[in-house]
This record gives structure tokens, C-alpha cells and sequence, in this order.
């Protein structure tokens, strides 16, 4: 009913109809029916290509030259089924390639992880091959029982979709360090592992990046050893931020010895973080990189439909 009303108040006449590549959105079915009903074309969009073109967009952005997108969010549908959140796509309005992205972990429970940050962090440490110890706060979040379930949901991948989910990552690592274990909402365990960095802290930890993976697992094991050390939770927090940061200005200046692209644009609701998005613009701007972010548009999903629809415009123009 808004739709139609819409079409009424502006004189629309839609000529293509654009949606995400999730099957089971509502959006993504009314953009099918609709789409059949009206015989109009239908392009389906990965979510963050969207993430992409909206950020290109919010920037007036007109050149085909390439740029290095990097789409940090929680969820969206990739094109081989898994549960895509830390993208470095290489690419513009009509299309992209996807460089690198978080090693895949298994995500209990589906999107239900999204508030219970502990399982996730107990996914990535099954993951990397690192012992459920009995003193780190996820295992003594929760209790044998429940701590079983999920250890069989992982062995046997009951439910358990695999992700790179930046969004997650940081789930895990605001549940290792005793930060987070329960969240009221998406995104929280993340908040508050933000608002807790020492600004005063430079070190950070490494990635094992090959080929088009970027594995944390050294970064779990020194992140655990310095909380074992005794290290604060502001200090940890930090170098937590500042490793990504470092991997940020790797990874784009390995693209752009590989591409020449020199263009970086910063979408996804995980660049809601000011800590990581202003370190990450000051590191790539003194590496000679021109950085764009958002503006007048949302930097999460709140922008997604305006990348889609630029890309369906530049779809229409190649028909």
C-alpha cells in the first residue's frame, strides 16, 4: 500500500525493479511478484556490492576507475551461500570482484548468535584450535550443558552457517575479553568494546592474510596471552581496533600494487565505529590513498536501497 501511494504521489513508473539476493526477505518477494506481475526486469543485488555503490553515491561519485571497497557489517548473503560481513570488494557501480575477507567460522544459531556474543567467541577459539579453557569468560558464561550442545552443533555443522562477519568478529573478541557475553540487541557487544579503548595504545596484533583470506587466528592467540598477562580491558580493546586498522592499510595496499586503485570507500554499519573509521581514514590518507565515507547517507543498511539503485540504473543503461 506505501508503495503504491508513492508511485501515486511522484508519477512513478518504476522500468526495473531491484532487491536484495536474500530469498527469504520480504522485500526481496514483493520485488519478485512484483517484477512478474508487471513483466519489468529484476536484478538482484549482492548486499555488499549495495553497501558499495551507496557509499560511491553519497559522494557523487562518476568515474569507472576502480575503487577498494571495504563493506564491514553483520549480515548479508553472498554469492556462494555463506553469510558474508567483511568484504574487500574491488569494483564500481557495475560490478566487482571480492579480494578478501575474513576466514569463514561457523555461526551458531544461525542469526541468534547475533545476541549471545559468547558462542561466537567459543566458535572462533573452536575454530582456531584453541582449547575452551574453564577461566575465560565465555566457557564460565556458560554452563556444561549448554557448552556440549554447542560443541556438537560445531562438529556435527547443525546450524551453524559459516560467516566472515566483521560484525561477529567483534562480537567475539568484546566476549573473550569479559567485556560483552549477552547482547539486548545487534551490535552491542561492539558498542561497548568501542567506548572502552585507550586512545594512549599503538600495539596491535597480526592477521595470516593468503590468498583471499585474512585468518585472525594469531590474533587470538596474542590477544589471549596478553589477557592472560594481565593486560586491561581498555588496552585490549585497543589493540584489538588498531590491529584492524593495520590489516585495512595492508590490504588495500596490496590491491592497489596489484590494480593500481587508490580509492577506498568505507561502507557497512561496523564504520559506525569512530575509533576504527578514523584511525583507518588517518592511516590510508598518510599512505597516499583517497578515502571516501559517508555523509548524507547511512553508512548500514539504512543505505543499502540507494546502492541498489544505482547499480539497477547502470543495469539499464547497458540493456
Amino acid at each position: 500500500d506505501g508503495i503504491a501511494h508513492y508511485e501515486r504521489l511522484f508519477r512513478i513508473k518504476p522500468e526495473i525493479i531491484a532487491c536484495d539476493l536474500h530469498p527469504n526477505y520480504m522485500a526481496t518477494r514483493y520485488a519478485q511478484q512484483r517484477a512478474e506481475a508487471g513483466q519489468l526486469p529484476l536484478v538482484q543485488i549482492q548486499h555488499h556490492h549495495a553497501h558499495l555503490a551507496s557509499c560511491l553515491a553519497d559522494n557523487s561519485w562518476n568515474s569507472e576507475e576502480p575503487v577498494i571497497g571495504l563493506s564491514y557489517d553483520g549480515t548479508g548473503l553472498g554469492t556462494d551461500g555463506a553469510i558474508w560481513g567483511s568484504e574487500v570488494l574491488v569494483g564500481g557501480y557495475r560490478g566487482y570482484q571480492r579480494y578478501y575477507h575474513l576466514t569463514y567460522v561457523p555461526l551458531p544459531g544461525g542469526d541468534a548468535a547475533t545476541h549471545h556474543p559468547a558462542r561466537v567467541a567459543l566458535a572462533y577459539l573452536w575454530q582456531t584450535g584453541l582449547d575452551w579453557e574453564f577461566d575465560l569468560p565465555p566457557v564460565m558464561e556458560l554452563c556444561e550443558n549448554d557448552r556440549t550442545i554447542l560443541q556438537s552443533m560445531l562438529r556435527a555443522k547443525i546450524n551453524t552457517p559459516p560467516t566472515s562477519s566483521m560484525g561477529r568478529f567483534f562480537d567475539a573478541a568484546s566476549a573473550l575479553i569479559g567485556v560483552r557475553q549477552e547482547a539486548s540487541y545487534e551490535g552491542q557487544a561492539a558498542i561497548d568494546l568501542e567506548t572502552l579503548v585507550d586512545p594512549t595504545e599503538k600495539g596491535y596484533y597480526q592477521f595470516d592474510v593468503k590468498e583471499n583470506e585474512f585468518n585472525p587466528a594469531p590474533l587470538w592467540q596474542a590477544l589471549l596471552k596478553d589477557w592472560r598477562a594481565g593486560a586491561s580491558q581498555p588496552v585490549l580493546a585497543a589493540r584489538f581496533h588498531n590491529s584492524l586498522v593495520e590489516l585495512n592499510l595492508e590490504l588495500c595496499s596490496r590491491i592497489r600494487k596489484q590494480t593500481g586503485a587508490k580509492v577506498a570507500a568505507l561502507s557497512g554499519g561496523v564504520w559506525q565505529n569512530r575509533v576504527l573509521l578514523e584511525n583507518t581514514i588517518l592511516r590510508l590518507e598518510s599512505a597516499g590513498f583517497q578515502v571516501l565515507i559517508h555523509h548524507q547517507v547511512p553508512s548500514n543498511d539504512g543505505g543499502i536501497a540507494l546502492g541498489q539503485a544505482m547499480i539497477a540504473a547502470k543495469t539499464l543503461e547497458n540493456r
